[in-house]
């Protein structure tokens, strides 16, 4: 998880955000393994003997009954989630090849390093060296704790209160509200402040608020005692019982999750002096210069606010809370963020409640991989760079924008022979489709790490400066230009986005390869997989949030009333769908928060078979081992959602993903589909089946 949240990430559609599964498949032959200290981490270079693993279905099942069990089914009944993970599958497995990988880079840039280290390669491998030196850490205790600490405990004022959380955006302290820099909305060339809600622990204001989460609500309070006792806080019984009571009020003002995904609600500019009035009870201009903002733009600026009655909520209710709490309350969240960087016994406590209690993980990961995912966090770029020297090869950039180019000339056919579209909307669609932008595999510069302070043996500092060092790299945008060619994921991330404000698509390095991406692999297999994963991406531009966006990424509305309106329909229509499916007995899809997911996948498979059609230039797809093409293409998108998730995960997700569960990504989408019904034979009466003016076409 990042180690904070931020606005933009709403409008970056993530692929996946968290799904994942593994555990060798049968018929997965063919191997990629890399070593890492008490663990040897395999994953698939090759899918069964044309790109799919036939073994893995469960022919049992008839296709129009359960898509998903039928592609699916033994494998994932084989299926074993490791102890250290709640999901596993073809993205998890694919992130344990990558993370065992950087592991291999990072393990020999620490095994020489000086006491002053210089280059990134220096500075890598001392942070990691540090990290993995758990008998240091475990002497130092809670000391590292003590600078942070008292600052908290020097609060004696509110203004004192506001500047040191606006601090946080240097350090491990916490703040009640979300601050970043991005590109304006409005006017993507400029970068913009945007302030949002936040200040809670739990996931989301559902676990404050609604009585199936007690459980988990009576464990956070279990939870805050004994980090405030580890801290060694005052009062910790008592302080914890105000912390509830005072984040259960966030909670009250906090917008829904779905209400976040619309980019007009979120978009309200106010200068500083507007916020002040109409959010008294915190000092705006205190939190702001706490973060480093200029002076001038701390007190007479400009600020996008993302949820202005929640925001307002949150100062009345801030300033209202005496002050003992509030420091009670920082200390808390301080040792909570900074618990994998402290000894063992934070370490346990922070994720026995944070993985265990909330998500169902049985097992700590080891901390080769923790120590892996620290000095990714702190120098991600660097080791990218070494990333993709190593295992990115040429070949897959190459085939890759190939494939690209295919499924964008698909989506231009598509948007030509629009029914629903006019033609005066359809033109600006098509603009905008023109216009896009797809970046495969690596970034065109890299991340100079010159004044990044890593010292040998220093765990908690390191790691403090490396979260400072972001923040002044996001300050240093400021007052500058937008470069379009910065992106928001490293290379070794096994993921893809979307970002409407650069109406572009980047693929990194990672998730180019099986079962997404197979250069060997059947073209069907290859264009249901990574194909349907571009299409999602591109798709993302024209979904519920990404048709609010332009060519030139300007959050204005390019579209008819009327032609809005059928948009919408289709859309509400997509959701019940959604909204019907059960992830486990009584707990449902949220069709309006994975509205944006639905569509994509919906749209992103659509593509695929378009695009699969067209590489054919006329002749007959072959059979291969009596699958035709489409049905290999059908195929292809249900192998990459070969997952499981455990039940507290599935239902923690049911709330927090604006991602559907693996299931309904493959048979909602599908079951939408007309080539769908004609490739499997799928009739009336089985469990899948629509009837054609009940099925959605979007794009």
């Amino acid at each position: 998880m990042p180690l904070f949240s931020s606005r933009r990430s709403r409008l970056l559609t993530l692929l996946a955000s968290v799904c994942a599964v593994s555990a060798p498949v049968a018929a997965m032959a063919q191997t990629q393994q890399v070593a890492a200290p008490g663990s040897a981490v395999t994953a698939p270079d090759h899918y069964g003997e044309w790109g799919f693993d036939l073994a893995g279905r469960d022919t049992s099942i008839t296709p129009g009954d359960n898509f998903f069990g039928y592609a699916n089914g033994k494998a994932v009944k084989n299926l074993v989630i490791p102890a250290d993970k709640t999901s596993y599958g073809p993205f998890e497995q694919l992130r344990e090849l990558s993370r065992s990988r950087v592991n291999d880079i990072l393990t020999q840039a620490s095994a020489s390093v000086p006491d002053a280290p210089k280059s990134d390669s220096d500075k890598l491998g001392v942070f990691f060296k540090s990290f993995m030196d758990e008998a240091a850490v475990a002497k130092l205790g809670k000391a590292p704790l003590a600078h942070d600490i008292a600052a908290i405990r020097g609060v004696d004022s509110q203004a004192a209160f506001a500047h040191l959380v606006g601090s946080s955006q240097f350090s491990f302290q916490f703040s009640p509200f979300g601050l970043d820099i991005q590109p304006d909305a409005k006017d993507p060339r400029k970068f913009t402040l945007s302030l949002d809600q936040s200040g809670l622990g739990l996931p989301d204001r559902d676990y404050y608020l609604k009585p199936e989460f007690d459980s988990k609500k009576k464990a956070y309070r279990a939870y805050i005692v004994h980090m405030l006792e580890l801290t060694g806080w005052n009062d910790a019984e008592k302080q914890a019982d105000a912390i509830v009571a005072f984040e259960t009020e966030l909670a009250k003002v906090h917008w829904a999750r779905e209400d976040l995904r619309n980019p007009d609600k979120i978009y309200n500019p106010r200068t500083v002096a507007e916020l002040q009035k109409e959010a008294p009870g915190f000092d705006w201009t205190a939190w702001l210069k706490g973060a480093g903002i200029p002076d001038k733009m701390a007190e007479s600026g400009t600020v996008i606010v993302g949820e202005p009655s929640a925001i307002t909520g949150e100062a009345k209710i801030l300033g209202e809370t005496p002050l003992p709490v509030l420091q009670a309350w920082l200390a808390f969240h301080l040792t909570d963020n900074a618990a994998p960087y402290l000894s063992e016994p934070f370490v346990q406590a922070s994720w026995e409640f944070n993985n265990h209690t909330l998500a169902g993980q049985p097992q700590q990961e080891p901390r080769w991989k923790r120590a892996v995912s620290a000095t990714s966090h702190a120098m991600g770029w660097a080791i990218g760079e070494e990333y993709v020297k190593r295992y990115f090869p040429q070949e897959s950039r190459t085939k890759m924008a190939a494939l690209t180019r295919n499924l964008k000339a698909a989506f231009h056919a598509r948007l030509d022979h629009n029914s629903w579209m006019s033609p005066e909307t359809r033109k600006a669609a098509i603009r905008k489709l023109e216009k896009f932008d797809i970046q495969i595999g690596y970034p065109k510069k890299w991340r100079d790490y010159t004044s990044y302070d890593v010292k040998p043996g220093d765990v908690y500092g390191n790691a403090a400066r490396g979260i400072a060092f972001e923040w002044n790299y996001s300050l240093s945008h400021l007052g500058h230009p937008v470069d379009k060619d910065e992106w928001d994921m490293t290379p070794q991330t096994v993921n893809a986005y979307n970002n409407p404000l650069f109406n572009e698509v980047v693929f990194p390095a990672s998730i180019l390869q099986p079962p997404f991406f197979d250069p060997k692999a059947d073209p069907a297999i290859n264009y249901g997989a990574i194909g349907g994963v571009i299409g999602h991406e591109m798709t993302h531009g024209f979904d519920d949030e990404g048709r609010k966006f332009d060519e030139n990424g300007r959050l204005h509305d390019w579209w008819t009333k009327e032609d809005a309106r059928r948009f919408e329909e289709q859309a509400s229509r997509l959701g019940k769908q959604y909204d019907a499916f059960e992830v486990l007995p009584g707990v449902h899809l949220n069709g309006k928060l994975t509205m944006g997911e639905n569509i994509a996948d919906l749209g992103g498979l659509t593509l695929a078979l378009d695009a699969y059609h067209a590489s054919l230039k006329g002749k007959p797809a072959p059979v291969v081992d009596g699958l035709t093409g489409d049905q290999r293409v059908f195929l292809g998108w249900a192998q990459v959602w070969r997952m499981k998730v455990r039940d507290d995960r599935a239902r923690q997700l049911a709330v927090i993903d604006p991602h559907s569960a693996p299931k309904a990504r493959v048979n909602i989408p599908m079951h939408n589909i007309d080539l769908w019904y004609k490739a499997w034979d799928v009739k009336p009466g089985q469990s899948l089946y629509l009837l054609p003016d009940q099925r959605v076409t979007i794009w």
